[in-house]
Order: C-alpha cells, then structure tokens, then sequence
C-alpha cells in the first residue's frame, strides 16, 4: 500500500496558511447568500457593473427596470469590493509591494478584454457562476465553471509551455 502524503504538503498550495482563504471564503458565500436572500438578486460581479453603466448610458440594455431599480446599493457593493481589496493591499497586506507586475500594460490590457469578452459569452462571471451559481447547483453554471477552468489551465500550460514571461 501505498503512503499517503502527509498533511503538511497541503501547506505547498496554502503559504499563508488555510484560515485565510478557508475566512475569505465563508465571507465572501456569506456575502453572496445575504444580498439573495434580501433581494431574490444573484450576487455576480458583473450584472453589477451592467447596472452602474445605466447611469451614463442610453443604451435598453443598461436602463432595464431591474438595474435601474436596483442601482443605487449595486454601486455601493461594487464600490465595497473594489474598496474592499484597495484597503487590505494599502493597510494590511503582509508585503506592500503585492501590487507591483512585471507583466507588461499591454498584456494587462488585452487579458482585461479577453475577460470582458468571456464574462459576455458566458452570461456571467466568476462569481455569479462560481459562487452563486455552483453554490445553488446551476446547471449552467457548473458548466461554464468547468469551462472556465479548463481554459485557465489550458492557458496557463500553453504559457509555460512556450515560456512566456512577464
């Protein structure tokens, strides 16, 4: 019979330890599950931003009553995230420097589109489906997150395949 790998080689995938991302997690369903349970709205990040652009934009699909309605708090929990990862990287992160890249803009910008373009195609993003969706047994959800995954890890074999470097 085979040994089992011991334990602490979990710690490889976990460097800060599993309480941060085992907390992160239960926040973030935590989260997920109070904005549905108090509005019947699934919490994906970008039908959130959708909603903010019926604030400058004329175009139906922004201004459905939906989002127009329910506007005012989405900006508030799309401003919270975005506030949110702003303040633990500026006062609390472990190393100041976290948010530094070598990656160059132009690859930031066209990984930016490319996820833009997949969040369309897929009716929705990481969270919406990864959390929400997944978390109430969505079909297609669990699709598209399976999709998502094979295509990131697929992409990121192919890169280190070829050895592109920041």
């Amino acid at each position: 019979m085979e040994t089992l790998v011991p334990l602490l080689a979990v710690s490889d995938f976990f460097p800060r330890g599993i309480l941060p991302y085992l907390l992160g997690g239960l926040l973030v369903g935590l989260g997920a599950a109070v904005i549905y349970l108090a509005t019947g709205i699934i919490a994906g990040a970008s039908t959130f931003l959708e909603s903010t652009l019926s604030y400058v934009s004329d175009v139906d699909r922004f201004n459905r009553f939906k989002y127009v309605q329910s506007r005012n708090w989405r900006v508030v929990f799309t401003l919270g995230i975005v506030s949110g990862a702003a303040i633990w990287g500026l006062v609390l992160a472990p190393d100041p420097t976290i948010w530094t890249t070598d990656v160059q803009w132009w690859r930031l910008l066209g990984g930016g589109i490319l996820v833009g373009v997949g969040t369309r195609l897929g009716k929705g993003c990481t969270s919406g489906h990864g959390v929400c969706g997944v978390g109430s047994l969505s079909n297609t959800s669990l699709v598209n997150v399976a999709t998502f995954m094979v295509f990131a890890i697929g992409t990121a074999q192919l890169v280190q395949a070829l050895g592109v470097s920041p």
